[in-house]
């Protein structure tokens, strides 16, 4: 697999819960906010104003105004680039940590039902205190994000590094170029489809053997950066826990048999399947 170099497996952790010290109760994005003191406004205003930043407040409410000042107070963001995506749940933007650029992923809490979440969240008896509560839902779904990205690159499989959370932010590295984000798999040319196969079949075997399941994979939620393959999107990522994960990696295992079949490569997505769980040992240290 010259093409698409596979990482080191050894530092992986071992299968565990990620929720296990999942705290939904203020941050100090919403404390910020509450004190709305004259530095913060002044902030608020500069961003507010931005043209890259006009947009419906349902994304820019004053806690996350709060959540953006108090990353920029930790260091964690310097200046504030474009909007790289818009989505039903989320908005990402560029900006400048050092000398280095990084994605800031916004989450919306009044505009969003949330349906969509639902599915991934339901069942599971360490999200019941959450019910209706939007705010306490993203605070949940932003910190699995976070916490399932790290799963994911100590089992070894290409991922954004994520950089830093507060309330419904999630800042991590930046996949793309001076040009723009990455390029999705599905809006590429596959020179090599044997071998991209074989790797995205690998990360499907590593997030397994690691105790999670994507729940969304497919050609778009596969990106390629630096000529190599990266998974992204991990926010509905679930664990082995879930009462519904063997669902959600059948799922994963079609649409990406689906789209390689495509391709010209010998595959389904029950192969795909029998081979993941045949070389998979998930929570066998859990």
């Amino acid at each position: 697999m010259a093409e698409y170099g596979l990482l080191d497996t050894d530092e992986a952790d071992a299968p565990g819960d990620e929720w296990e010290e999942l705290d939904v109760s203020d941050t100090e994005a919403d404390r910020v906010a509450r004190a709305q003191d004259r530095e913060f406004d002044e902030f608020r205003k500069r961003i507010k104003d931005a043209d890259q930043f006009k947009v419906e407040a349902s994304v820019f409410d004053d806690a996350t105004y709060g959540a953006l000042y108090k990353l920029v107070q930790d260091g964690h963001i310097d200046a504030f680039g474009g909007p790289v995506s818009t989505g039903k749940e989320a908005n990402v933007y560029t900006a400048l940590a050092g000398d280095r650029e990084v994605a800031v992923k916004v989450y919306r809490i009044n505009a969003s039902d949330f349906t969509d979440m639902r599915g991934y969240l339901e069942g599971d008896p360490r999200l019941e205190e959450l019910g209706g509560n939007k705010k306490a839902v993203v605070t949940a779904w932003v910190k699995r994000e976070f916490a399932n990205l790290k799963r994911a690159r100590a089992a070894g499989v290409r991922a954004p590094e994520p950089v830093a959370v507060e309330r419904n932010v999630l800042v991590m590295e930046f996949l793309g170029t001076e040009t723009g984000r990455a390029k999705r798999l599905g809006e590429v040319h596959v020179e090599n489809p044997e071998t991209a196969f074989e790797v995205v079949r690998e990360y499907l075997r590593r997030l397994y053997d690691a105790g999670l399941v994507h729940g969304d994979l497919s050609e778009y939620n596969v990106v390629v950066h630096d000529s190599e393959l990266y998974v992204i999107d991990l926010g509905q990522a679930v664990t082995v826990h879930h009462p519904n994960h063997e669902d959600f990696l059948e799922r994963d295992c079609e649409n990406v048999a689906a789209f390689f079949a495509r391709q010209g490569v010998d595959t389904s997505g029950d192969e795909l399947l029998a081979y993941v769980r045949e070389h998979a040992e998930p929570g066998e240290d859990d």
